[in-house]
């Protein structure tokens, strides 16, 4: 799986989450630019992103993730094409 799709099946996701429907996904996306972006919702997000390309993360690698960015690289490793 690309990165360009990986991208095009988490907007749905934030969207959905965040409720906005204008965020605006990018490799250097953090926390701080999505309002209600808090850490029950990382709780969320995570849980979600698991669930939809059913993969699991651990503790440690949730805990390194800086930005989307780093988010999608993970998503790639678990699913093998990164």
């Amino acid at each position: 799986m690309t990165e360009q799709m990986i991208y095009a099946q988490l907007q749905p996701i934030f969207d959905d989450l965040f409720d906005t429907g204008d965020v605006a996904l990018a490799p250097d996306t953090t926390a701080d630019d999505v309002d209600g972006w808090d850490s029950l919702n990382h709780v969320m997000l995570i849980l979600q992103v698991q669930k939809r390309f059913n993969v699991k993360f651990s503790a440690h690698e949730i805990s390194g993730l800086e930005n989307v960015g780093a988010l999608v690289a993970l998503i790639g490793k678990k699913l093998g094409s990164a």
